[in-house]
């Protein structure tokens, strides 16, 4: 039995806490001033410096502050308190037969407390803690929670919305205090009881509810996500960051304890391995598909030069910006470069369900307009050094232009003019999502080329052609119906990456061709790869990409309706809006070309050598005949423009790189030089604006840079690509 004594010790103890501040008002009062005052959890987290797992632990009772923060926090309560005071308690006579007058007053609900407040309407992302189960709990025991503690259940599932994913697309797993968190979108925290990563994995598949639809009637759901944080990694056994070896191979050993516990569970992972995106999964019932994908961002998962500084936001944050991403393209499935290429297949899934055979049942077909499910082999022309198709060429030889094709993006540069050296600044213009743009309404091979010889050119069928273009004058092209005069050897030509004149026969995909009949010169293809099964295959990726391009923007402050003074202005300082949005909308553009470049993937180690495939080869996706005609057509489009703006003004680009245009000028501003009159763009000309196509300012330096830098690191020195910063090195330079 305790001794009086100690029981008064203890008293004391108490009495000195409550005098000393260390006591704070009940759970439930804390969650109702909160509410109350229409604050976040998220707010009050970051006004304490705190984490949001941390207020959430407060204000279910399972932890309290300490130190500073304790003190912080109890003044924030108290001052919460003299604004919001307690409602008083309903009379005696207005307690139900058979309640308590306790269990009353907690049925009352404090001001914003109600579905719908303010607090919601504020803060759609604030965490909201969920169970993970039916009939469990996140927090202490139903017996030992105090009576108003207020619980907040899961945003009910939206209309339109799959009630299998009703916690969205991924959530970001978390550990902190011995909880594991699992952040979703919208701002739900679910507890997590997985102990392992096959339970984990489980775990996900069964009661997280998390996936997204199918973006095509044939196609599949997308497979949950689950993002891992180092403290995640930690608790479930895996490295915080891959060594050396593991990081080249890019993969865990194969003798790791994770991967055996998977291997336990009859688990098996895809040829990947377990890697930074993990795909883990077993083999599907029917139309359900078992299937998990990891994202470890302390493996690099995900690549700073798109994804910034994203892995190393707050779990819920991170939650939120991959979840923006996941709802304008889709669930991220590996590098930005991956999920571009699975966003092809995402909407033109290659098979589809057939009709009824006499016994019902429905077999699989080819979905039209898609590339199939079985690779082809490009034509000679188009295939890159080492493919196996050129396997019996010697050693060392290099292909000429008439054996290879070469369509790839401007880099080109020329001196500056006299009349141009004394102008005071050169101005770059860049094209937005250009290469998105020139997927769009491009006409693509589907299947397999068919050889010609002597062949009349179409400019309506894709391929590859072998013409001799070097008789293309650009001093005197073609601009509609009328011929126009452009001073000599001031523009690139349209049919090299260089911008130097053909000399000869070369390979050329179809828009390169057409663009010669456009500028008014005949062709005569000698030879050609033509593909009669063809479309628009890039159609749909174009448009949802745009899509998610333009409403990210928009919610930075750059809607397209603007004028091209108001735009210029709008996208000064657009990405300190919101630094995540912006990461977004680096990572959306990343995928449009990183999606293009995995058409032509190369081989990645793994022991290749010349004359052997490689992996990418054996997927219906790799097409470098349709990466090819993509940048055809973005490259066309950008001249089709400078030689617009020349003949209407007189002025010339000084250089060009992929998409930016750097141009001489009197002042500063892209509008100290693009032909406006009444706010109206030259047709067919430059345009200031948002959408793909479009041009927004890339950077201004003066002409006395210009000219020191060329002086300094070679006249050859395309200043394109340092008009934004104008900083250039040595080593950019490639000295």
């Amino acid at each position: 039995m305790t001794d009086q004594p100690e029981l008064f010790a203890a008293v004391d103890s108490l009495l000195a806490a409550v005098d000393g501040g260390a006591v704070l008002p009940c759970p439930a009062e804390r969650v109702r001033l909160r509410e109350a005052a229409g604050l976040t959890q998220a707010a009050i987290a970051q006004a304490l410096g705190a984490r949001v797992p941390s207020v959430q632990a407060w204000e279910a009772g399972r932890a309290e502050p300490k130190g500073e923060r304790l003190q912080a926090y109890r003044r924030l309560l108290e001052g919460l308190a003299a604004r919001f005071p307690a409602p008083a308690p309903a009379p005696a006579s207005d307690v139900p037969a058979g309640s308590s007058a306790t269990q009353t007053q907690t049925q009352t609900l404090p001001p914003g407390a109600a579905t719908g407040t303010a607090a919601e309407t504020m803060n759609q992302h604030t965490p909201q803690r969920t169970t993970s189960r039916p009939g469990t709990t996140a927090g202490p025991s139903p017996a030992l929670r105090p009576p108003a503690a207020k619980r907040t259940m899961p945003t009910p599932t939206a209309p339109g919305t799959d009630p299998r994913f009703a916690n969205g697309p991924l959530a970001v797993v978390d550990v902190e205090d011995g909880q594991v968190s699992a952040y979703c979108v919208d701002g739900l925290v679910l507890d997590v009881p997985a102990k392992s990563i096959p339970a984990l994995v489980d775990w996900t598949l069964t009661e997280a509810k998390l996936g997204q639809p199918k973006l095509s009637g044939p196609g599949k759901d997308a497979d949950p996500l689950i993002v891992l944080t180092e403290a995640a990694c930690e608790r479930y056994g895996l490295p915080l960051h891959l060594g050396e070896e593991e990081r080249l191979s890019g993969r865990l050993p194969e003798g790791h304890k994770v991967i055996k516990q998977l291997a336990r569970a009859d688990w098996q992972l895809t040829k990947r391995g377990f890697g930074p995106w993990a795909r883990i999964y077993r083999p599907a019932q029917g139309s359900e598909r078992n299937c998990v994908q990891l994202c470890i961002p302390s493996w690099d998962a995900l690549d700073t030069r798109h994804w910034a500084e994203a892995r190393q936001l707050p779990p819920a944050e991170l939650a939120r910006l991959l979840g923006t991403y996941a709802a304008r393209v889709m669930t991220p499935r590996g590098s930005t470069a991956v999920t571009g290429l699975e966003l092809m297949t995402a909407l033109h899934p290659p098979t589809r369900a057939g009709a009824p055979d006499p016994d019902g049942k429905r077999h699989s077909e080819h979905n039209p307009g898609s590339l199939g499910k079985d690779p082809v082999d490009p034509a000679p022309c188009e295939a890159p050094d080492g493919h196996p198709l050129l396997a019996g060429l010697p050693r060392f030889h290099r292909r000429t232009p008439a054996e290879a094709l070469v369509e790839e993006a401007y880099d080109w540069s020329r001196p500056l003019t006299d009349a141009e050296c004394l102008q005071r600044h050169l101005v770059g213009i860049d094209v937005n999502m250009a290469f998105a743009a020139g997927a769009n309404g491009t006409i693509v091979g589907l299947g397999a080329p068919t050889h010609l010889k002597s062949p009349a050119f179409d400019p309506k069928l894709p391929g590859s052609w072998l013409v001799d273009l070097s008789h293309v004058d650009l001093s005197r092209v073609k601009t509609g119906k009328e011929w126009q005069q452009l001073e000599a050897g001031m523009l690139p030509s349209p049919f090299t990456p260089k911008g130097t004149r053909p000399d000869g026969p070369a390979w050329y995909a179809t828009p390169t061709v057409a663009y010669a009949l456009e500028l008014g010169y005949d062709v005569a293809p000698a030879e050609a790869y033509v593909r009669y099964d063809n479309g628009r295959y890039l159609d749909g990726w174009y448009n949802r990409l745009r899509d998610a391009y333009v409403e990210t923007m928009a919610d930075l402050g750059v809607p397209a309706d603007l004028t091209p003074q108001d735009f210029l202005a709008a996208m000064d300082g657009y990405r300190q809006r919101d630094p995540q949005l912006a990461i977004v909308v680096s990572a959306i553009k990343a995928t449009v070309k990183g999606g293009l470049g995995k058409l032509r993937e190369r081989p990645r180690g793994e022991g290749w050598k010349p004359g052997r495939p490689w992996r990418a080869l054996s997927r219906p996706t790799w097409r470098p005949d349709i990466r090819a005609a993509v940048i055809s057509r973005t490259r066309i489009n950008m001249h089709r423009k400078i030689v617009k703006h020349a003949a209407f003004t007189g002025q010339y680009p000084v250089a060009i790189l992929s998409d930016c245009a750097v141009y001489a000028a009197d002042g500063p501003s892209p509008l100290d030089f693009l032909p406006y009159r009444d706010g109206k763009p030259l047709p067919g000309g430059w345009r200031l604006g948002v959408s793909p196509g479009m041009v927004k300012h890339e950077g201004t330096q003066t002409t006395l840079w210009g000219e020191g830098v060329r002086e300094q690191y070679g006249q050859e020195l395309n200043l394109a690509r340092y008009i934004k910063d104008g900083q250039v090195t040595s080593k950019d330079d490639g000295e």
